[in-house]
């Protein structure tokens, strides 16, 4: 856009118009809290606080056992785990010896582990001894250059009591059996010393994570992220952050020292929870709240509402089915939510009647940013009051962002404001590039104005007062409660079945999860098929976000002069039918 984003009406006050000082290490994040807050309680679990001090020494212990694994600097070490406590502990683990983090889904079936694994060259995976993901990892790691596996058990990280109970009991998660040479956790870190080897680090060039994505089209890339693209997001978003203390009272900054409590809701995995939960807490030298299964609980969800309630949540960072689950829950007036005073949305549109609703039964206030994986990943946010906010718009670009609406066809001519065009971005949380993959990169990044601008593949505009609109996506990427599920590669795994001659994916509107996937199939001549039976096969063979829903079959499927098959014409004729 043609004036700066500070040039608004609705600039917040007192949000600087860039930030310094997010060119250090990651891990130094850790490091400062432990060393400013010791005492402070970084993670909760199963009512168990540990603080920044232990968790930094188990840090330094898991750099040391990396190292002498011989991790060395640059090298890949895979975290295929839900929100464990371990998991903060791992990562920064990782980073402190040298190595790159590459953060896998646990919900992964085997061979998309192994895709990510072989794709990475990773050589350490840590794993949950849990009879499904660690059986998943076992098989993954077949043909890879793993070398080491790591199995985190939870029993040491529950209260005395409920662990000796659990293990007698056999309640507590534990794989079937263990393959011989894989190593325990706590072993581990017991053996370890907390001393975590020396090295370099170029916070601008050196890469500090491995998230995968499906960047623009096409199967899953790791977007390579640096230490000074991570942090520079983490620092701005506090930043940008102000909070009523109470309700009423005047905004403050979000303090650092453990006043507040994050809810580790979303997966961290996922750029948004690693970034905007387990990041930005420890930063600022606040709890967080780890949750493994949001759907925990009878009513499904109920014990993240519980946790909320008892541990005085006050940042929740949520995406949309998240906020949905809230506010549809069936128990939702039993509990006390008043502790929430700040609360932020991302990676999917947030129904209007949805933050209405989750306004009036909490109390609390929801800000709707935007971003990816490739930009660490928020490149926009609304203001943090009721007042500045525009709900319908994702805010205004971050402190240090610049931000441009381009043509579609070169994605290099900008175009005025309130047009529509390809959004583009520049700035410091913009990803170094994808993993291996130079063609990748060529299609996504445009040099403009002797600037690297990253092209988002989503369309939209800025309004008059420089908010910018999210109208369509010109990637054909389902959003699944959030989460991106990949039409090429869903396509893959119905062209596997037998009786399959063509088939498209594209995402339908879904009250609970924002979309869903619908496959469409063009069986071969003369054969017979059920949707059951697709749906069947899908099920041992993708996540659950990402598989189908629902299956039409048809005797054709609409194709280009070329026998490519057309999603668009398929993805128009649903959204006619839902508009009827």
């Amino acid at each position: 856009m043609s004036r700066k984003p500070w040039e608004s009406p609705k600039w917040p006050e007192k949000v600087p118009h860039e930030i310094a000082g997010y060119e250090k290490p990651l891990f130094s994040l850790l490091d400062d809290t432990a060393r400013e807050f010791p005492n402070a309680t970084y993670t909760i679990f199963a009512d168990v606080g540990r603080t920044y001090a232990q968790v930094k020494d188990t840090v330094d212990r898991i750099a040391n056992f990396l190292a002498s694994r011989g991790i060395q600097k640059g090298d890949r070490v895979a975290i295929f785990l839900p929100n464990l406590p371990h998991y903060p502990e791992i990562f920064f683990g990782i980073l402190k010896a040298g190595g790159v983090c590459v953060t896998c889904n646990p919900l992964y079936k085997a061979s998309e582990l192994n895709y990510q694994l072989k794709d990475s060259g990773s050589r350490v995976v840590f794993v949950m001894d849990h009879p499904q993901f660690y059986a998943t990892a076992v098989e993954a790691i077949r043909d890879t250059d793993v070398e080491t596996v790591v199995i985190c058990n939870v029993k040491s990280y529950l209260p005395w009591l409920k662990g000796a109970l659990g293990s007698l009991l056999g309640k507590i998660p534990k794989a079937d059996h263990h393959e011989q040479g894989h190593i325990l956790f706590d072993q581990a870190v017991k053996s370890a010393r907390p001393e975590p080897p020396g090295f370099e680090v170029d916070p601008v060039k050196d890469i500090a994570n491995i998230l995968y994505t499906g960047g623009t089209t096409g199967v899953p890339k790791g977007a390579c992220l640096s230490h000074a693209n991570l942090v520079s997001n983490v620092m701005t978003a506090q930043e940008w952050t102000w909070v009523e203390p109470e309700p009423g009272e005047p905004k403050v900054q979000m303090a650092r020292g453990g006043e507040h409590t994050f809810l580790g809701v979303l997966p961290w995995y996922h750029s948004f929870g690693l970034t905007l939960v387990m990041l930005w807490s420890c930063y600022i030298g606040s709890r967080v709240v780890c949750i493994p299964d949001p759907r925990a609980g009878d009513p499904p969800f109920t014990e993240v509402l519980k946790a909320v309630e008892k541990n005085k949540v006050t940042i929740l960072t949520a995406v949309p089915t998240i906020y949905s689950a809230f506010v549809n829950h069936p128990l939702l007036s039993s509990f006390d939510l008043s502790s929430i005073t700040g609360c932020g949305s991302g990676a999917a549109p947030l129904p209007v009647e949805v933050i209405k609703q989750f306004e009036e039964k909490t109390g609390a206030v929801i800000f709707e940013g935007y971003g990816m994986t490739e930009t660490s990943p928020v490149i926009t946010l609304n203001p943090t009051n009721r007042e500045q906010r525009k709900v319908g718009s994702v805010g205004l670009p971050f402190p240090g962002t610049d931000i441009k609406i381009v043509d579609l066809d070169t994605g290099i001519q900008e175009l005025p404001d309130g047009e529509d065009g390809e959004i583009a971005a520049s700035g410091p949380q913009v990803m170094l590039g994808y993993w291996n993959k130079p063609e990748a990169n060529k299609e996504v990044f445009r040099e403009i104005e002797g600037k690297r601008y990253l092209l988002t593949g989503d369309i939209g505009h800025f309004d008059e007062e420089g908010f910018l609109v999210i109208t369509d996506r010109k990637k054909d990427l389902i959003l699944v409660g959030g989460f991106n599920a990949y039409p090429k590669e869903i396509e893959e795994v119905l062209y596997m079945h037998p009786k399959v001659a063509l088939a498209a994916v594209v995402g339908v509107p879904d009250e609970k999860s924002g979309e869903a996937v619908k496959a469409f199939v063009q069986l071969k001549p003369g054969q017979e098929a059920t949707e059951q039976e697709i749906l069947d096969f899908c099920k041992d063979k993708m996540a659950g976000y990402k598989r189908p829903k629902a299956i039409e079959f048809r005797d054709e499927l609409p194709t280009s002069v070329v026998g490519k098959v057309l999603r668009r014409v398929l993805r128009d004729e649903e959204r006619e039918k839902h508009q009827k």
